[in-house]
């Protein structure tokens, strides 16, 4: 998954798409995806990190990655 240029992220969250003048708020996880979405870091990288820094196992969190990616995806954010 690849954040597409256009897509601004600012560090407190702020997430704003210059093709379509959207905006979003992201929590503290999900700007965290978008860092390492932008660091080209795979999908695997990102799961290992969560789940080696937070109180999730590895599985539950690949589904909701998983789900995140799905909106993302819907919103045309990501490529």
């Amino acid at each position: 998954m690849k954040l597409k240029k256009n897509i601004a992220v600012s560090e407190t969250g702020f997430l704003f798409d210059s093709n379509t003048g959207e905006s979003f708020s992201l929590n503290e996880t999900g700007r965290k995806i978008l860092q390492f979405l932008k660091e080209d870091k795979s999908e695997d990288e990102i799961s290992e990190w969560f789940a080696e820094n937070y109180e999730v196992d590895q599985a539950t969190f690949e589904n909701n990655l998983y789900d995140f990616f799905t909106v993302l995806q819907n919103f045309k954010i990501i490529e």
